[in-house]
């Protein structure tokens, strides 16, 4: 795998699992599971999570 592709993906893990901790440092009260989801409507929007996960809870982050 290249260096730089790596650099990218650990980049991209990095700044998500700082959002996680945004998300839980705001919404410590939220189970792992809703701090996943929260991430991802921060990440996709509303409209879109919404349509990937119809039943999910629409969660603030």
């Amino acid at each position: 795998m290249d260096e730089r592709l790596r650099m990218t993906i650990q980049l991209s893990e990095d700044v998500r699992e700082i959002s996680r901790c945004g998300i839980r440092a705001r919404h410590p009260g939220y189970s792992p599971q809703e701090v996943e989801w929260a991430l991802r409507r921060l990440i996709l929007g509303a409209a879109l999570f919404h349509a990937a996960w119809p039943a999910a809870p629409m969660l603030a982050a």
